[in-house]
């Protein structure tokens, strides 16, 4: 069995331009490798460059049809449908080759802790969690998170956990394994009735034979470190340690921040690794240490993500980083030149204490009502007590 971790990366991912001002800016990945680079996380590790995912790959999730638009998409334009050409999904020239080297991407990392050869496995250019079977949805055009799924269940593995810690609602994968036992879908997002795409609810628990393998943590505006914690402990280890997955697939997308101009939670980078180390934990106790790590959203291209996604890497390699860590001088002065007059932050921390309070029962806080309300949904479903904090 495998202990080392694969990073799978290539410049050639940052062709998932899709232009302009695009909140989704392949700048935020470059300076995440660039940082973890200059900070030693990647020394003696070898990177491996991703391959396109096939036809064949893709289409266990997404339509033959789809797939044909997509690649007809640079020269079709807007008459295409199927969610491109949109504000959120322009078309972009060899958009299907873009999209498939993601999927690829993630695939390739699953495979190699499918394959035994480590145990954990990170691709920070994936997560693209939002798009459907037939049309694009948030930035992604092909889903690379249930792609890589779907890939490990056709290579027989028997149960995956799907975690997502966006900011968003991980719609795209609940979507596609919504009436499948095999998979277990948890998204912790700010609340659908606040923010895009509007789904979520703690009620959305799975199809008929397949009860209780979606879990969903919508939490109200403004949630900080210690609620975000707090709600994410009182649900998600129980969970999976009833589920049992043999490999935990993590959506790690850094939008959660309270810098980030597109959504409305407060977590800060202290938080935000704090989290990831209880990814960690969690891989170990529950999935055999089997843990597939992709990106996601974020759109503080220069504040956040690269620090948040550093410590990512640094928690799934085992090298985590002090947050007082300082940036060193090589990053920042790349980083000036790309960043627009954005005011860069000197140390890997925000200065916060993401320590908080374990959940004990029914108060009136509004992070309580919404554990109360996803235990109450999905605890029963899986033999839980949802009143019992032992559970």
């Amino acid at each position: 069995m495998g202990s080392q971790c694969a990073v799978v990366w290539d410049e050639s991912v940052l062709d998932y331009d899709l232009g302009g001002n695009h909140p989704l800016h392949p700048v935020r990945l470059e300076l995440t490798m660039r940082l973890a680079r200059s900070l030693g996380v990647l020394d003696g590790v070898e990177v491996l460059a991703p391959e396109p995912a096939s036809d064949a790959d893709l289409e266990r999730v997404h339509r033959p049809e789809y797939l044909a638009a997509v690649r007809s998409a640079p020269l079709a334009g807007s008459e295409v449908g199927h969610g491109l050409g949109t504000d959120d999904n322009p078309i972009f020239d060899r958009m299907h080759e873009a999209a498939a080297l993601i999927a690829g991407a993630s695939i390739q990392a699953a495979e190699q802790i499918v394959s035994g050869r480590v145990d954990r496995a990170v691709n920070i250019a994936g997560g693209l969690h939002h798009a459907m079977a037939d049309h694009a949805a948030g930035f992604c055009i092909y889903n690379d998170c249930a792609v890589a799924i779907a890939w490990m269940l056709a290579q027989g593995v028997e149960r995956i956990a799907y975690l997502d810690v966006d900011v968003h609602h991980g719609d795209g994968v609940q979507a596609a394994f919504y009436d499948d036992p095999r998979v277990l879908t948890i998204s912790l997002h700010q609340h659908p009735l606040t923010l895009w795409p509007g789904t979520g609810y703690a009620t959305e628990v799975g199809a008929d034979g397949a009860d209780g393998t979606a879990v969903n943590i919508p939490l109200p505006p403004g949630t900080g470190d210690a609620g975000w914690r707090r709600a994410f402990h009182a649900v998600v280890p129980s969970v999976l340690e009833s589920f049992r997955p043999q490999v935990l697939v993590t959506q790690c997308g850094a939008d959660a921040h309270r810098e980030d101009p597109l959504a409305d939670l407060s977590m800060t980078v202290d938080g935000q690794r704090a989290t990831y180390q209880d990814l960690r934990e969690l891989a170990e106790r529950c999935a055999g240490g089997k843990w597939l790590a992709l990106g996601g959203g974020g759109y503080s291209l220069f504040r956040v993500v690269p620090r948040a996604w550093t410590h990512l890497l640094g928690t799934v390699l085992d090298r985590d980083i002090d947050p007082a860590t300082t940036i060193p001088q090589e990053w920042m002065s790349h980083a000036v030149r790309v960043a627009h007059n954005v005011p860069l932050p000197t140390s890997m921390t925000d200065g916060a204490d993401p320590a908080f309070e374990q959940w004990a029962g029914v108060t009136t806080a509004e992070v309580d009502t919404s554990i109360r309300k996803a235990r109450h949904a999905v605890f029963p479903l899986h033999g839980l007590d949802p009143v019992d904090a032992r559970d």
